[in-house]
């Protein structure tokens, strides 16, 4: 066993931990702990991370994957809701390498009201294992609320990673993947066996890397938003039907849509975030003339 591999935490240690601290995973947070020391090293490597990067990990847990991500970053601040989980964290990343103490922070807050003020160094990386009942909101909120995060790599539910990393023209396009598109180009960068948990969950999990990219408009985020919310809110309607509560009516919500060269007899499934933001560009437009 190298050093690197030592460093990690295995199963015997991430039970022992657990015991320590009383922990019985939840549901309702979504605790299933990453054991298995190949896995994070594979998460570690395929989201980049080098020694310019400062990480921000949301929900370590017990520390398995921060304790491979210290090696690789220039600094990690980890973001843990649980007070205990929070408090041992710096202890547990002590114990298995002294030398890497000064690269770790840990905040002791929820990842959905962070603020960029309350990091001590803008976070240019998310790596995470993020449960999967707040995996996409936690991933907007962070990438709306830090333009300096520029690329990332979650382990999210299968299925979520499906949602988020859609096409349009997918069964599964929807609300997710179109905000995300806002920010990032999206992609799935592979699967994660449920064995790698535990407590073992009862759905496989997968990995999504992000890229930052520049938005399609220079329309308020906010109204394009509204638009796509109300585009998916019936996803059998046409646009024209679709968009008649946010338009004011349907003829006008046929009014905008032409205006934005879209065909108000397509469906929000068909619209990729640059056609949203032509849609509110449009509204804009026509309540200014």
């Amino acid at each position: 066993m190298d050093d690197q591999q030592a460093a990690l935490l295995g199963p015997a240690d991430v039970r022992r931990l657990a015991e320590e601290l009383s922990i019985r995973p939840t549901k309702k947070l979504g605790q299933n702990f990453v054991h298995d020391p190949n896995t994070v090293r594979r998460i570690v490597a395929s989201a980049s991370v080098t020694s310019e990067d400062v990480v921000l990990e949301v929900g370590p847990g017990l520390g398995s994957l921060t304790l491979a991500l210290l090696p690789a970053a220039g600094a990690v601040t980890a973001v843990e809701i649980d007070p205990a989980l929070a408090a041992r964290l710096p202890r547990t990343a002590v114990a298995f390498d002294p030398a890497l103490r000064d690269r770790l922070t840990v905040l002791e807050a929820d990842a959905l009201r962070v603020r960029a003020a309350d990091f001590p160094a803008p976070p240019t990386a998310l790596v995470a294992n993020l449960p999967y009942n707040v995996a996409v909101p936690v991933v907007l909120h962070l990438l709306a609320e830090l333009p300096s995060l520029r690329h990332g790599l979650v382990m999210v539910q299968a299925e979520v990673a499906d949602r988020m990393s859609a096409r349009p023209g997918g069964r599964v396009y929807g609300v997710p993947s179109v905000k995300l598109a806002w920010f990032a180009e999206v992609r799935r960068a592979g699967p994660v066996p449920r064995t790698v948990f535990w407590p073992v969950p009862n759905v496989d999990s997968g990995l999504v890397a992000f890229r930052r990219v520049e938005p399609p408009s220079s329309a308020p985020r906010a109204e394009v938003f509204r638009v796509v919310d109300a585009a998916f809110a019936q996803r059998r309607k046409t646009l024209r039907g679709a968009l008649a509560g946010w338009a004011g009516s349907a003829a006008r919500a046929e009014a905008v849509l032409r205006a934005a060269g879209i065909d108000p007899t397509t469906r929000g499934e068909q619209l990729r975030i640059a056609d949203f933001a032509r849609i509110a560009e449009a509204a804009a437009a026509e309540d200014a003339s």
